[in-house]
């Protein structure tokens, strides 16, 4: 298992970037023809099988279904159906990919749910979002929007099968705070892309929870923008991959603005059965950091930890840290990719605990971290029993 790390002293450590243009100043757009098409030589798509996005990503993905979004809430909260010309709408951020851009122009309606100034919403507002089924095609949108010293939960679920691109939109206020728990569990035709936007006004905080269990192909873009000081974004991710799935996530964290903390924490496991059919499991993870010039005082930490359970599997995991200011108090990241600890079978198993048991044991404590973490008790439910699914289904093979 190997492993790497930067910046016990960051001030030594001033970029980590290549020549050329900061992941920060990336192009972005709300028109489809402003990209080009994406292809296996672009840095943002070469890990991405584009042959099985099915169109998603040249046009040729035409909109024939389209998706359900139900909200159940606080009768405190609104929630309003909206077109296109909303106003609110791209608060938080603009497409940075064609995909993106082709689903924030051909989406019907967009879904914008509030939690109101200085109110706080004691149960988690749940969000399901249902694909249009098989070998249809749909477009969507969600907006968020935690307003100034609010308190909110969200959990959003997305189900269903068929081909589905969306945005989604997180809008924090000043001093407010945000929790979000979003769950890809569709069935195994489902092809999911999206993006995520979230921006953070002074002293708001977001935490950020984005579990990839089911579907063929999903692949989420992260990216989360500072709009004045004191933020703190935590983003933690779980995915547990299988034959013919491609789990795929790309986060961008810039820090333009003083005062600002982020902490990143991602844990996937792979699994497979050497003689399937299917395409070997193969997970994907780019964590990129940017500390602008302005964004002094900066606290930011990301890791990646991938268990591979199989042979052939394959998980991808580059972090990067782009650093422009000497003056922060620490940016650092860790990234590893490996199989069971051997000592730790060892000592389980000199304990007279077998070594399926063992096995078990130590999956469920490399995904407790991430569970844990997770303030909403009937989530934490799913997922560890989800987690035992998966590792009964590898015990089987």
């Amino acid at each position: 298992m190997a492993s790497t790390g930067l910046s016990p002293n960051p001030a030594a450590n001033l970029t980590e970037a290549a020549e050329g243009l900061n992941k920060g100043e990336q192009f972005t757009s709300f028109d489809v023809a402003a990209f080009e098409v994406p292809h296996g030589r672009d840095e943002a798509w070469r890990f991405t099988p584009l042959r099985r996005l099915r169109g998603l990503h040249d046009g040729s993905a035409v909109a024939d279904g389209a998706p359900s979004i139900e909200v159940s809430a606080d009768a405190a909260v609104r929630t309003e159906t909206v077109q296109r010309g909303d106003d609110r709408l791209g608060a938080a951020g603009v497409p940075a990919d064609r995909v993106a851009a082709q689903a924030f122009s051909a989406f019907p309606e967009a879904t914008v749910v509030t939690v109101p100034k200085a109110v706080a919403v004691a149960e988690p507002i749940q969000i399901t979002i249902t694909g249009p089924g098989p070998d249809a095609t749909a477009y969507g949108h969600l907006q968020v929007r935690a307003e100034e010293l609010s308190q909110a939960t969200v959990v959003i679920d997305v189900r269903g099968s068929g081909t589905y691109a969306d945005n989604v939109e997180f809008v924090v206020g000043n001093s407010a705070q945000l929790t979000v728990v979003w769950i890809a569990d569709a069935a195994a035709d489902m092809v999911h892309v999206t993006m995520h936007h979230a921006a953070l006004g002074k002293d708001a905080v977001l935490r950020h929870t984005a579990v990839q269990l089911g579907g063929e192909l999903v692949r989420l873009t992260g990216r989360v923008r500072f709009d004045g000081q004191g933020g703190d974004a935590e983003l933690l991710g779980l995915y547990f991959a299988d034959d013919g799935q491609h789990l795929e996530s790309r986060l961008l964290v810039d820090h333009s603005r003083p005062n600002c903390r982020s902490n990143v924490l991602y844990k996937g496991a792979l699994q497979g059965e050497p003689n399937s059919a299917l395409p070997d499991a193969h997970t994907v993870w780019v964590g990129d950091v940017v500390i602008r010039a302005a964004g002094v005082g900066t606290d930011t930490f990301e890791v990646n930890r991938n268990l591979v359970l199989a042979d052939g599997a394959r998980a991808d995991s580059i972090p990067n840290l782009e650093i422009e200011t000497g003056e922060i108090i620490q940016a650092g990241h860790a990234s590893a990719t490996g199989r069971f600890d051997d000592l730790q079978l060892f000592y389980l198993q000199a304990r007279g605990i077998p070594e399926d048991q063992a096995r078990r044991l130590i999956v469920r404590g490399f995904f407790g971290e991430i569970i844990s973490r997770i303030p909403v008790p009937f989530v934490q439910e799913r997922l560890t029993d989800a987690v035992e699914r998966e590792l009964a289904v590898t015990e089987n093979k």
